[in-house]
């Protein structure tokens, strides 16, 4: 590999999942000549986990990993974060659904374990940064670094990124954020990596059969028990198998009908029931949201802008104003309605290709919007 001798003695730890994106991430910055570092974590119980090629972080992940650092010729370490992560994102995963919310675990995981504990290894590590296969880009503004949408929509990772800080963005890179994937896999096979057509990780890491509800269940019983289907008038038509079965905009398996069809419209945990109704009671505008993080510049409280969010990771982002509020709280107007607004997601903002930040759904609608406000 050819090196680039400025970027020699510069120290880079490189968060090594086993998958095709941080390992060429690895190697390309091997090739630049940085003094590279990768470090595996070891997340979960691999032995209760599976090596599908649909999970991450699993036991022949580790081992992918290791492979893929010593044909790099690069060091190589496993950290056993398996008490944070199940601390900081299994449980939170599970009281999420407990409250009648539909997590994000990916977030919390880039929040929690990956830009803040591993970020610090790194950092003990005297490593200058901490790079990772994310499909983001870091650009240098006027101001300091800015969160950018990567050039492949189709990729983009940004909405999964919001609760990074401005000290964490400063400290990370994001080598792949200006390719395709197809141009990751064909680097990958350049590198000469037997993990080049390895295929994607999909399903959420710690549930490797796709059964979140056991989880759930073991961690919060309470999820799990039976409680009334009602109308929003509180009329009772059936009943549930337990709140975790149920996220808001949810039309399949409720077991019960109308003279039109039926969709969930809340889940109060409160009370262990599922509100169902027709699918225009699904429209909302207002959005309050909860523990904003904000990457945009100054943005004074009370102040307000228009800009573009995005309610779930998988939608284009739409037009809509924003009023900041006290204690990390914030109102959200959108120009256009929009169906299943769902507490416990998240809503990103954006301005153009720039992430401006993004704070957690905590609930839909003028009612909500104005006790977050008045909070």
């Amino acid at each position: 590999m050819a090196s680039n001798a400025k970027n020699r003695g510069k120290r880079i730890v490189v968060a090594m999942s086993g998958g095709v994106d941080s390992s060429v991430t690895a190697a390309l910055l091997t090739e630049q000549g940085f003094d590279v570092v990768g470090i595996t974590l070891r997340l979960y119980d691999s032995n209760q986990a599976t090596s599908r090629s649909k999970t991450c972080c699993a036991g022949q992940d580790i081992y992918d990993a290791k492979r893929v650092a010593s044909q790099l010729d690069i060091p190589h370490y496993v950290f056993n974060y398996e008490n944070r992560f199940r601390e900081n994102v299994v449980e939170k995963f599970a009281e999420s659904y407990a409250a009648g919310e539909t997590p994000i675990p990916c977030v919390l995981c880039n929040q929690k374990v990956k830009f803040r504990d591993l970020l610090a290894t790194a950092k003990d590590l005297e490593a200058t940064a901490l790079a990772t296969g994310h499909y983001v880009r870091r650009v240098e503004g006027r101001a300091g670094a800015e969160l950018h949408r990567a050039k492949d929509a189709a990729r983009d990772q940004s909405y999964f990124l919001f609760a990074t800080t401005q000290g964490e963005l400063d400290y990370l890179r994001f080598p792949l954020g200006d390719f395709e994937k197809d141009a990751t896999r064909a680097l990958a096979r350049r590198f000469g990596l037997e993990i080049a057509d390895k295929p994607d990780s999909q399903d959420i890491c710690f549930v490797p059969d796709g059964r979140y509800g056991r989880i759930v269940e073991r961690l919060r019983p309470e999820a799990a028990r039976e409680g009334d289907i009602v109308d929003a008038e509180g009329r009772v038509l059936g009943r549930h198998q337990g709140i975790l079965h149920y996220t808001i905009g949810q039309r399949r398996g409720l077991g019960v009908s109308g003279a039109e069809p039926l969709y969930v419209l809340k889940v109060e945990a409160k009370r262990n029931r599922v509100v169902v109704g027709p699918r225009e009671a699904l429209a909302a505008t207002k959005i309050g949201l909860r523990d904003v993080n904000w990457l945009g510049g100054p943005l004074p409280v009370g102040a307000g802008r228009d800009c573009e969010v995005k309610i779930r990771s998988t939608q284009a982002p739409v037009p809509a104003h924003l009023a900041m509020e006290t204690d990390g709280r914030a109102g959200v107007t959108l120009f256009a309605p929009e169906f299943g607004v769902s507490p416990g997601q998240a809503c990103v903002f954006y301005d153009g290709e720039r992430v401006l930040g993004g704070g957690w759904i905590a609930g839909a609608g003028a009612a909500v919007m104005d006790a977050t406000a008045a909070a």
